[in-house]
C-alpha cells in the first residue's frame, strides 16, 4: 500500500505577530469594540490621571505667594470651582454623545454646525492636546517613581522613553486588546486611590492624620503678593483635571451597542469618581500641610502620612498613581489616530493615516504620536511642570467650540416643528421639547470653558502658552494647504476636465542593466514579450567593467542594442534622467517604458547587502511624464538547488567577474 506523505508547511518565526498579534479580518471591525469596564480604562485614564498633578499644580502657584495655611487653603475653593466647571462640561458632552453617535467629539460638533474652518481649529487644537497628553502624563508617572526612587531620577528621559515605546507596541496590537492590558492598571489604581482617602480621611474625623516632613520645598524666589491674577494662575493650572473629559465623546465607536448609551453612562462614571478623587486629595493635601516640591509629589506626601513611609501601602499608592499616569497616555492611543483618520478622510491630513494596518489600528497614526510625544519629552527634559502651560489650551478650546456648536445645532432643532425632522450634514436633527434647556447647558459650558481658556491663555502665556497660541493656526493652515493638494490633484484626475478617450502612442523600451547574468536574461525576456521597440542603456560608472558588459553582452544576449551612457562622476541618477529627458524630447509622442532588474533577497539583511539600484532610478525618474517605469524582480533562493539539477540562480566565473 503507498502512501504519500502529508506536506507540512515549515515553521517560521515571525517578529511582527510576536510583538503585534495575528492579522484581523476586516469584517471582525465590529467584535474589537469594548464594553463600559474596559472602556472606562482606555477612555478615563487620561482624565483620573490628572487628579495626581491637578492639586500640585494649584500647590505651585500659589507657593509664589508664601506657604501659609491661609495661602495653600485657597486650593481648596478652587478645587470646587473647577469640580463646577467639570459637572457643567461632562453634561453638556453627554448630550453630544446622544447627538453625534458615530463620534468625533469637537471635529464633528464644529464641521456639521459651525463650518470647516471651525472644525480644523477643534481638530488642531486636540490633535496637539493628544501629543502633550502622552508627554505629560508619562512625565508625570517617571516623576512619581523618582519619588520613591530618587537613584532614577537623573534617567527621566530614557524612562519615558522607553515607557513609549512599550505603550506603542502595546496600542499597535489593537484598541480592545489593549483595553484588556491596561484595565488591570487603572483599577488597581482606583482601589489604591480610594483606599487612601478613605483612610486619610477617616483618621482626619478620629484626629490621629498627622503632618508631612521632610519635604524639600520647590524655590519659588520673592514672594509675590496673593492678587487675582496669581489666583486665577492657579485655578487654570488646576483645571488640567479636565483634561480628557472630551475622550469618549471622540471614540463612541470604540464602544458595543448601544453606542451612545454606553459611552454615556461611562462618561458619567469617570466623572463621578474624578470629582470624588480631586476634592479628597486637595482636601487631604491642606489638612496635612502638604507643600510643592521637585523631589516629592502631592501624593507621596499623602501616602507617607497615611500610611508611614516605605509600608506597602505607601509603594501601592505611588505604584497605582504612577501606573495610571502612564496608562493615562492609552487615552491618546486610542483617540489621537481616530481623529487623525477623520481630518484624513476629509482630505486635511495626509491620507496615509486612514489606512488600518493588519490588527485593525490606525497605525501611522498611533507611530504619529509616539514620534512627536518623544521630541516633546527631549526637549522638556521630562519635567511635568515645564509641560503644563503648553497643556490644556487646546481642550478648553475644543470645549468652547465644541459646545458653541451644539447652542447653534440646539437652536436649529428649536425652529422645527413637532415630529418634523431635517437631515445635517452628520445626523438627522428631530424636533426635541427639551431643547431650551440642553442650549442653555451647552450655552453655560461654552461661556464657562471660554473664559477658563481666556484665564489660561493670558496666565500662563509668557511660560509657554504662547507656542501653543502660535502653532494652532499653523497647523489650520498646514491642514488647508494639504487640503488644497488633494482637491487640486482630484480637479487634475477629473475625466470631466481630461476626458476619457483612449490613444495609443508608440512606446519605446528601455532595459537598464548592470552586467549580463540570469536577471539579465530575464529582463530581455521581459522586453521582447512587449512587442515593442527595445534597446539597453548600461550607466558606465566604471570604464572598465562598461567594456566587459559590453563584451559579454554580444556574446551572451547576441541581439538588442546596448548604450553605454559615460559617468564621470560615478552617478547613477543624473545620467539616466538626463538620457530619458533626450529620449523624450527626440520623440514628442512616444511613451517611454524604462525596465529595471532587481535581485530579490528572501531576507531583509541579505537585501541589505546588495545595491538596490531600483530605489535610484525611481526617484531619478519622478517628475517626468510620458516615463513608465517597470521592475522585474530575480528572485535568489536559499536551498533552491536539488541534486542531479542546475540551479539557475548561480552565475557563471565570468559574469561574476563582470559584475
Amino acid at each position: 500500500m503507498n502512501t504519500t506523505p502529508t506536506q507540512t508547511k515549515p515553521f517560521r518565526f515571525s517578529l511582527s505577530q510576536l510583538l503585534f498579534g495575528k492579522p484581523i479580518a476586516t469584517r471582525d471591525l465590529e467584535h474589537q469594540n469594548v464594553n463600559r469596564i474596559v472602556g472606562l480604562a482606555v477612555f478615563a485614564s487620561d482624565a483620573l490621571s490628572s487628579t495626581a498633578y491637578a492639586t500640585e499644580e494649584i500647590l505651585f502657584i500659589l507657593a509664589l505667594a508664601g506657604t501659609s495655611s491661609a495661602v495653600l487653603g485657597i486650593s481648596i475653593p478652587l478645587s470646587i470651582a473647577i469640580a463646577v466647571l467639570l459637572t457643567i462640561v461632562t453634561i453638556s458632552y453627554r448630550q453630544t454623545i446622544y447627538a453625534y453617535p458615530n463620534g468625533g467629539g469637537a471635529y464633528i460638533v464644529a464641521r456639521d454646525n459651525l463650518g470647516e474652518v471651525a472644525a480644523q481649529i477643534a481638530g488642531a487644537a486636540l490633535l496637539t492636546d493628544y501629543i502633550l497628553t502622552v508627554a505629560v502624563s508619562i512625565s508625570s508617572g517617571v516623576a512619581q517613581i523618582a519619588s520613591a526612587f530618587p537613584v532614577l531620577l537623573p534617567f527621566r528621559v530614557e524612562i519615558a522613553l522607553l515607557v513609549i515605546l512599550i505603550m506603542t507596541l502595546v496600542n499597535l496590537r489593537g484598541v480592545k486588546e489593549s483595553g484588556t492590558i491596561f484595565a488591570i492598571p487603572t483599577y488597581f489604581f482606583l482601589i489604591t486611590m480610594l483606599l487612601t482617602l478613605l483612610v486619610g480621611l477617616y483618621r482626619y474625623f478620629a484626629g490621629t492624620l498627622g503632618v508631612v516632613t521632610g519635604v524639600e520645598m520647590v524655590e519659588t524666589g520673592t514672594v509675590q503678593a496673593l492678587t487675582l491674577f496669581l489666583i486665577l494662575r492657579a485655578f487654570s493650572s488646576g483645571s488640567a483635571a479636565l483634561t480628557g473629559i472630551e475622550a469618549i465623546s471622540n471614540g463612541i465607536t470604540a464602544f458595543k451597542e448601544p453606542r451612545s448609551h454606553n459611552a454615556a453612562v461611562t462618561l458619567q462614571w469617570m466623572s463621578g469618581i474624578l470629582i470624588t478623587i480631586f476634592l479628597s486629595i486637595t482636601f487631604l493635601a491642606h489638612q496635612i500641610h502638604a507643600v510643592p516640591s521637585e523631589a516629592e509629589t502631592i501624593i507621596s506626601q499623602l501616602g507617607r502620612v497615611i500610611f508611614g513611609n516605605g509600608s506597602i501601602l505607601y509603594l501601592a499608592i505611588v505604584a497605582g498613581t504612577a501606573l495610571i499616569l502612564l496608562m493615562a497616555a492609552n487615552t491618546s492611543y486610542a483617540d489621537f489616530p481616530r481623529l487623525a483618520a477623520l481630518h484624513a478622510g476629509d482630505g486635511f491630513l495626509p491620507r496615509q493615516l486612514t489606512f488600518r494596518g493588519g490588527r485593525l489600528v490606525f497605525n501611522w497614526g498611533v507611530v504619529t504620536l509616539a514620534t512627536m510625544a518623544s521630541l516633546l519629552v527631549i526637549v522638556m527634559n521630562a519635567r511635568t511642570t515645564a509641560l503644563i502651560p503648553l497643556y490644556a489650551i487646546g481642550v478648553f478650546l475644543s470645549f468652547t467650540i465644541s459646545q458653541t456648536g451644539m447652542v447653534v445645532r440646539l437652536r436649529k432643532i428649536g425652529r422645527l416643528k413637532p415630529g418634523e425632522k431635517i437631515q445635517g450634514l452628520e445626523t438627522v436633527m428631530a424636533y426635541d421639547p427639551r431643547w431650551r434647556l440642553k442650549m442653555v447647558i451647552s450655552g453655560l459650558g461654552a461661556v464657562c470653558t471660554g473664559i477658563v481658556m481666556l484665564i489660561f491663555a493670558v496666565t500662563k502665556f509668557t511660560s509657554g502658552a504662547w507656542f501653543v497660541i502660535l502653532l494652532i493656526p499653523v497647523l489650520v493652515l498646514a491642514f488647508f494647504r494639504v487640503h488644497h493638494h488633494y482637491k487640486a490633484v482630484a480637479r487634475n484626475l477629473s475625466l470631466e476636465k481630461n476626458g476619457h478617450d483612449i490613444t495609443t502612442h508608440p512606446v519605446q523600451t528601455v532595459v537598464l542593466v548592470d552586467g549580463v547574468h540570469a536577471g539579465t536574461v530575464d529582463l530581455v525576456n521581459f522586453a521582447k514579450s512587449l512587442k515593442h521597440p527595445w534597446h539597453a542603456v548600461h550607466i558606465g560608472i566604471n570604464p572598465e567593467k562598461a567594456s566587459k558588459v559590453s563584451a559579454l553582452w554580444d556574446a551572451v544576449i547576441g541581439e538588442g542594442e546596448l548604450v553605454v551612457v559615460p559617468s564621470p562622476y560615478r552617478q547613477l541618477n543624473r545620467p539616466i534622467r538626463t538620457y530619458i529627458e533626450n529620449l523624450l524630447l527626440e520623440n514628442p509622442d512616444t511613451i517611454v517604458h524604462v525596465v529595471v532588474g532587481h535581485l530579490a533577497m528572501e531576507t531583509a539583511w541579505e537585501q541589505a547587502l546588495h545595491q538596490n539600484s531600483v530605489l535610484i532610478f525611481n526617484l531619478a525618474l519622478n517628475g517626468l511624464e510620458r516615463v513608465v517605469l517597470t521592475i522585474v524582480p530575480h528572485q535568489i533562493h536559499r536551498h533552491q538547488t536539488e541534486e542531479g539539477v542546475v540551479d539557475r540562480n548561480v552565475f557563471t566565473p565570468a559574469d561574476l567577474r563582470s559584475n
